[in-house]
């Protein structure tokens, strides 16, 4: 056997003992890998959330992510009217989600018998284009102390839910609107159906038809039924775009973040919490809209929605700050079936339906009766209800005597007898 034969063997032999260790380390490190992503959940979240560095702590330290979204139109140029103002909450460790809609009415000055469209919270970002104004306007409004915002552009949600293919989603009732100055025209029919991205512009920004009329009131008239709307089509959205096989699209759609969205939001604290979003179920999404009433008791007629201290208070803690108290069952049940009759002697229908829209807000049942009129307004304890939640149903009347009355055979909880004393919001 010559020498350059010999060289050839041994070179061979070398390469297959490289290759034997290359195999070797990647056996090792494969398993590894797949150790890791067990320890990390399993699946494409586990497998993300590896190779984003994470270990099985990580998940329980993120903590609950909580920022401000500001949907905004940018069709009118210089003009970026907020058309959608919603509070987000994530939190990866227990896999719970939540949006509380704004109203864009919302009223942020400190009078609102003097109130004009510019004490509107829709009108902050179009004056400067300071989210943080906005922002502030919320944790003032709200008692919450946000520090992130997202701004997200109409291009933002049209490039989305092409992205996605169209999403699949049932049209609540039929829309025909057209406004030339802002080259909106909106021509929709009721019903399921699979809307592009120009569709769900359509859809999120629809408030009436061209004939004056609106959602029904069982769905949620105007502005109420625009924001269940709005929240029903984002979690519609999220639903489809937050799915296994739409992680290949995800340069795609950092890609519409970087051109449409604005936030404070740093890259280093977002990334940690998408592989987890993943396997967020939508279905059990919390979503909510601010308690208040509309009113326009003004000099120049503007209406403004004013948000109930009491009914803001109650449902910012069941959101956002107390979701996982350890408050009982029987307890919470006990809350949710209270039932408030509320008899109407003021003489007045419209104190009527002020009242039933605050009592309402609170989240309790409520039948109304109108009766002979009376000159003070009464709130009677007919239960056992505790005394905290008493005295909340008079601070959101602003108005009221309480009493006990519980020899009072009744199947009411608590009796509210209106009075001439009533008065609407000023």
């Amino acid at each position: 056997m010559n020498k350059t034969k010999v060289k050839k063997k041994k070179k061979m032999k070398l390469w297959k003992k490289i290759l034997l260790v290359i195999l070797l380390l990647l056996a090792i490190f494969i398993g590894w890998f797949i150790y890791k992503v067990e320890k990390n959940g399993g699946g494409v979240s586990g497998m993300l959330a590896t190779l984003a560095g994470h270990d099985e702590n990580t998940r329980k330290n993120l903590g609950e992510l909580n920022f401000l979204i500001l949907g905004i139109s940018t069709d009118q140029t210089g003009v970026d009217l907020t058309d959608t103002i919603m509070i987000a909450s994530y939190n990866p460790a227990n896999q719970t989600a939540a949006l509380l809609s704004i109203p864009r009415d919302t009223f942020t000055g400190t009078n609102p018998s003097r109130a004009t469209a510019y004490d509107k919270i829709n009108a902050m970002y179009s004056r400067k284009h300071r989210p943080d104004e906005t922002l502030e306007a919320v944790n003032k409004i709200t008692g919450l102390d946000l520090q992130y915002y997202v701004v997200v552009k109409t291009e933002a949600l049209i490039k989305l839910v092409d992205v996605n293919g169209g999403i699949d989603f049932n049209v609540p009732i039929d829309m025909d609107y057209d406004d030339s100055s802002q080259d909106l025209h909106i021509h929709l029919k009721a019903g399921e159906q699979h809307l592009d991205g120009d569709k769900a512009e359509q859809l999120v920004r629809f408030r009436h038809n061209n004939n004056g009329t609106s959602y029904p009131v069982e769905y949620g008239d105007n502005d109420t039924g625009r924001m269940r709307t709005q929240r029903e089509f984002i979690t519609q959205t999220l639903k489809q775009t937050l799915k296994a096989e739409n992680m290949w699209k995800i340069f795609d759609i950092l890609d519409i973040a970087k051109e449409c969205l604005e936030t404070n939001i740093n890259f280093d604290v977002a990334k940690d919490y998408v592989p987890y979003a993943v396997e967020l179920n939508m279905d059990d999404l919390i979503t909510e809209v601010l308690p208040g009433e509309n009113t326009n008791k003004n000099a120049s007629g503007t209406w403004v929605f004013v948000p109930s201290k009491t009914g803001t208070k109650k449902i910012i803690d069941e959101m956002f700050l107390h979701r996982q108290s350890s408050t009982s069952e029987e307890e919470n049940k006990k809350l949710s079936d209270l039932k408030v009759q509320i008899i109407n002697s003021s003489g007045d229908d419209n104190k009527l339906q002020i009242a039933l829209h605050e009592i309402k807000s609170l989240g309790y049942k409520v039948d109304t009766i109108n009766s002979n009129t009376v000159e003070k307004t009464m709130i009677v304890n007919l239960s056992n209800v505790e005394e905290e939640e008493m005295q909340g149903i008079k601070d959101t009347l602003q108005k009221g005597i309480i009493s006990n009355n519980k020899t009072e055979k009744s199947s009411y909880d608590v009796k509210i007898i209106l009075g001439k004393d009533y008065e609407e919001r000023e």
